[in-house]
């Protein structure tokens, strides 16, 4: 059976929302938030930024009759600061100086018309999972990039992972040049398969799909 693919319009938001991830990932990530959605439960991202890659997963749990939930700050990891190269001045707010993609992001589901399939959970990472209390269907992480940010990010909500359900961790570059953008998430991908806990399902550019088939993290 082939993977599920987003409907046209729902491809379009996509392409037509800030952010980095390519077609060819966003594809794989909504084929595998379609599977997971079978298992009734929410599916869960760490990383809004502007939206880009909620559009898939909001439009899976609307599908399925389930909801998406995505975490983030909204203050723009450490790349998207002034003077780095993924750094955008039309997301900063004015009156404070500091990066704010929130109104980018709630602009981004109005226009896509999935505003009532997101919560939304503005905050750090690591405390919004001190507070989850329920399993997920699927975790994706793509969040900060530094060892420590991306550490937290899995050891906070992968636990969380129902049996059965999907770790997708995005921005997994193995090669060492990458060691600003893609070696902590390469990291934690290595320990999620020495863990036991997960077993690779595919690979799509820099996202790595695992299935919870162990205890543990």
């Amino acid at each position: 059976m082939p993977p599920a693919t987003p409907k046209p319009e729902i491809l379009a938001a996509f392409e037509d929302t800030k952010g980095f991830m390519p077609v060819d990932e966003g594809l794989a990530l909504y084929a595998a938030a379609v599977e997971a959605g079978a298992l009734g439960l929410p599916l869960l991202e760490v990383g809004t930024y502007c939206g880009r890659s909620t559009i898939l997963l909001a439009d899976a749990a609307r599908e399925a009759g389930t909801v998406a939930v995505t975490v983030d700050h909204h203050r723009g990891s450490e790349e998207q600061q002034p003077g780095w190269d993924y750094h955008d001045p039309e997301v900063v707010d004015p009156e404070v100086g500091l990066m704010d993609t929130l109104p980018t992001f709630r602009r981004t589901l109005h226009r896509a018309g999935l505003e009532d399939h997101v919560i939304a959970i503005v905050g750090r990472s690591p405390q919004a999972a001190r507070v989850w209390g329920g399993k997920v269907g699927l975790v994706f992480i793509d969040g900060g990039h530094t060892d420590e940010h991306a550490s937290n990010d899995y050891e906070g909500w992968a636990p969380h992972v129902a049996d059965g359900g999907l770790l997708l961790i995005h921005d997994v570059f193995p090669d060492p040049v990458d060691e600003f953008t893609g070696q902590a998430p390469y990291r934690v991908y290595l320990r999620a398969l020495a863990s036991g806990a997960f077993t690779e399902v595919s690979a799509a550019g820099s996202l790595r799909v695992l299935r919870r088939t162990g205890a543990g993290v």
